[in-house]
């Protein structure tokens, strides 16, 4: 079965009530009434699906001297694409070798026809990130997977990796079985080359029934204190093999009652300030790679808008009052909850204003091999308007540069 598979029966019940309009693999109706759009002025027309992109080369590709706007932009871009090698993916080449796309995202299967997508078997993933890293061997790529354990689960028994257990399952262990299970999770990684894992989970599992989270066992404890010791652990073993973490779903998805894969979860009712407490003691830690931002709204920091694309939330909560000074990265960009209410290039914007460093792209609800040069042209234009500041690109960038750099040998 599909994580979508899964993710679906669990908001067959509860559709009616979600946002006609949060991520597309991570999260439902709740209890307070559903959002408002609020959509930006971005002047460009909302982007249109396309699967026979027209590759346009530039002269030279990324990588000597002072990057321009076009390139910058680009490095702030993550993207999903379907094909075990590749061969017959010229796009793909071109954005990250040429345009300077930051990197990838890889899944197992195919979130929409569930057929193989990346990874096949061991030796067929490593060969693929192989590939990858060498479209730009002047700087670090990312390749990135959702390897939380459990049911998200990307290198998977099925396809001839080690087995690993659920957040759930381990969450109340003792610290030894902890680290054993991060070391497990860790090493599956490094044998396939991945350098950026979306984990842990730092949900709060207080709402057992959480389609998004506590129904799939994707969260360590309802004990702030527990996740906050476990995700160290495990934040721990992946910096000791140079494999960056991405801390989710911010600001707390774990008491939602509904999932952002199929619309904008409003815990407005049921959040709580707890659900901060491991952002607070694991960013002291200096263990803290990047923060994924939810599409999930909370009428208590901003009413009407998704973390993602709050600026009260990522710019004042998360980089004010917390003090975090990393990349933070947006849940999908294609999920329908975000493009259905603000329309897919007013969501970039939004974002980008929000203090989001890193958006991704899934392609997975929506399948768009041109959706990067759509939003280099995009962010551009909003630039040359004056809406977005190039120093607010250069923000991103620097802070892009700090975890994975050019210049320099990749690490992990």
């Amino acid at each position: 079965m599909t994580r979508r598979e899964v993710l679906w029966a669990g908001v067959l019940g509860i559709a009616a009530a979600v946002l006609a309009a949060c991520g597309r693999a991570v999260d439902s109706p709740s209890s307070a009434p559903g959002p408002t759009a609020t959509p930006g002025s971005a002047t460009v027309p909302a982007a249109t699906a396309s699967t026979t992109p027209t590759v346009r080369p530039t002269p030279t590709p990324v990588g000597g001297g002072v990057p321009t706007l076009r390139e910058k932009i680009a490095r702030m871009m993550v993207v999903g694409f379907r094909g075990r090698t590749l061969e017959d993916l010229d796009w793909l080449k071109h954005d990250i070798g040429v345009l300077g796309v930051g990197g990838v995202i890889l899944f197992d299967r195919d979130q929409e026809t569930g057929v193989l997508r990346n990874v096949e078997s061991p030796a067929q993933a490593r060969a693929l990130v192989a590939e990858l890293k060498a479209l730009a061997p002047q700087r670090e790529v990312i390749v990135a997977i959702d390897q939380e354990g459990g049911i998200v689960t990307r290198l998977s028994p099925k396809h001839g990796f080690p087995a690993l257990a659920s957040e759930a399952a381990i969450g109340e262990q003792g610290d030894s079985d902890v680290q054993a299970w991060a070391d497990g999770l860790v090493a599956t990684l490094a044998a396939a080359g991945i350098n950026l894992n979306f984990a842990p989970v730092v949900d709060l599992d207080v709402n057992p029934d959480n389609p998004a989270v506590g129904a799939l066992d994707r969260a360590f404890s309802a004990d702030p204190a527990v996740v906050s010791r476990d995700a160290e652990i495990e934040l721990q073993a992946h910096r000791a093999k140079g494999i960056r973490t991405a801390l989710k779903h911010f600001p707390g998805l774990g008491s939602a009652t509904a999932n952002t894969d199929f619309g904008v979860a409003d815990v407005t009712a049921t959040w709580t300030a707890k659900e901060l407490d491991p952002y607070r003691a694991l960013i002291g830690t200096g263990l803290m790679d990047l923060v994924m931002a939810a599409h999930v709204v909370n009428g208590q920091i901003e009413p009407n808008v998704p973390a993602s694309l709050s600026k009260a939330t990522i710019t004042d909560l998360l980089r004010g009052e917390l003090g975090w000074d990393g990349i933070v990265v947006t849940d999908d960009m294609q999920a329908a909850a975000i493009t259905e209410t603000f329309g897919a290039d007013d969501a970039v914007a939004m974002a980008i204003e929000a203090g989001c460093d890193l958006l991704l792209f899934a392609n997975q609800q929506i399948y768009d091999p041109e959706r990067a040069r759509k939003v280099i042209d995009l962010v551009e234009r909003l630039v040359e308007q004056g809406r977005i500041p190039e120093a607010r690109i250069d923000e991103s960038v620097t802070r892009l540069e700090q975890r994975f750099p050019s210049g320099a040998a990749p690490a992990g």
